[in-house]
């Protein structure tokens, strides 16, 4: 059996490094989702987003966001990774698609997201 060595992409591992040097839980748990095996790995739909967001809400998705569905709420979205369509519809909505890095940068604590998983 082999060693487990974690993400190989040299971001990721960096932004997995500093998720894990804050104080908030939440970011500690999304660093942890983000340092699964990639069989594990978290793909959200739009769709998915829009049927548990509230308006005005901020989600974490550790992983990939596609555009299956439709969005008809204003969230704020941070992901490892968007699909171009996903990115699109997002910002149709009045939405905003930013990076997990950015939404750290605005909101250190953690305080008052949703991690979809």
């Amino acid at each position: 059996m082999t060693k487990r060595t974690g993400p190989t992409n040299v971001q990721m591992r960096k932004l997995i490094g500093e998720l894990k040097k804050t104080k908030s839980p939440a970011w500690k748990q999304v660093a942890d989702r983000l340092a699964s095996a990639r069989r594990k790995k978290v793909i959200v739909n739009i769709g998915e987003i829009n049927l548990y967001a509230k308006d005005g809400e901020s989600i974490v998705v550790p992983g990939i966001v596609i555009a299956n569905g439709n969005l008809d709420k204003a969230v704020k979205i941070a992901a490892w990774r968007f699909s171009g369509a996903a990115a699109e519809k997002i910002k149709k909505a009045n939405g905003e698609a930013l990076t997990i890095e950015e939404l750290v940068k605005k909101n250190p604590k953690g305080s008052k997201i949703k991690i979809m998983v």
